[in-house]
């Protein structure tokens, strides 16, 4: 099967809101945990706004915050 690197940006993106609601975090909670000062990293990338989306590293640290495999941010949702 054939994914568009779009399609699976918004897949990580949908997989990493869908962990993060389960953990009870706000998006500014999680930006916050991350390191960032504001939200707009993690909703941008959540629902891939203009081409934001999350790199490898930005993944490894919300897997570590979020208690999850980092594999999980890659399945169908």
């Amino acid at each position: 099967m054939h994914i568009t690197t779009e399609a699976f940006h918004k897949r990580i993106g949908k997989n990493v809101a869908i962990h993060r609601k389960a953990k009870g975090l706000s998006q500014l909670e999680l930006s916050l945990e991350m390191g960032y000062k504001s939200v707009s990293i993690v909703s941008g990338a959540e629902v891939y706004y203009n081409n934001i989306h999350f790199n490898i590293e930005q993944l490894l640290k919300i897997s570590q915050i979020l208690g999850v495999d980092i594999c999980e941010f890659f399945k169908p949702v």
